[in-house]
């Protein structure tokens, strides 16, 4: 199950929640659900679109006395923490550590039988994830906490584009004071204990 947390709409069902997140969107699967279009899991986005960079999942794992919580960007997970917690102070605890890890989305894991059937644990993570959602949608991230993180993405990108083009493509802004440049071109002063003349 998959789900957003940043804007989504403020009604969500558990059939929204139930995606089929490998399937393509040429070839739909029969669980593809039409509107996974307007709120596109972030794999899917990344598949999409390889630069990317956004989106942390939060990784749920809901047992009948522990909750498992990793966070991942896609190219490595994190294990975060396990909670102890039930209905909803667990609720409202999932959706602090996502605001906290700046996640956008749930990924919890349904529970199936051997033979594929879904059981009565599966039929309660609908119900939570449900719940989380609605929960989400009616917190939503306010526009300023919006801004923030997508300038952060930005300055981000900045940093890795300078990296991977080894800062060849960068421009070096200098003091217009000629002392100052000087002192910069000196470089820092040496320390008699770590540098040998």
């Amino acid at each position: 199950m998959a789900f957003p947390l940043a804007n989504p709409p403020s009604r969500l069902s558990p059939k929204l929640l139930t995606r089929a997140t490998t399937a393509p969107l040429a070839s739909p699967s029969p669980n593809y659900d039409p509107r996974i279009k307007e709120f596109p899991p972030n794999a899917l986005r990344r598949k999409i679109d390889r630069l990317w960079r956004g989106g942390f999942s939060l990784g749920v794992d809901l047992g009948l006395s522990r909750t498992g919580v990793a966070l991942s960007k896609g190219f490595s997970v994190r294990p975060l923490t396990v909670l102890e917690l039930r209905g909803q102070k667990l609720e409202l605890r999932l959706l602090e550590i996502a605001e906290d890890e700046e996640a956008d989305e749930f990924i919890i894991g349904v529970p199936r039988s051997s033979d594929g059937r879904e059981t009565t644990q599966s039929n309660k993570v609908h119900s939570v994830a449900g719940r989380l959602a609605v929960r989400a949608a009616e917190r939503g991230l306010n526009k300023t906490a919006r801004q923030r993180r997508i300038d952060a993405y930005a300055a981000m990108m900045v940093l890795e584009r300078y990296f991977s083009l080894s800062g060849e493509a960068a421009e070096l802004v200098l003091p217009k004071d000629s002392d100052l440049q000087e002192r910069l071109r000196r470089g820092p002063p040496r320390d008699i204990d770590f540098f040998s003349e």
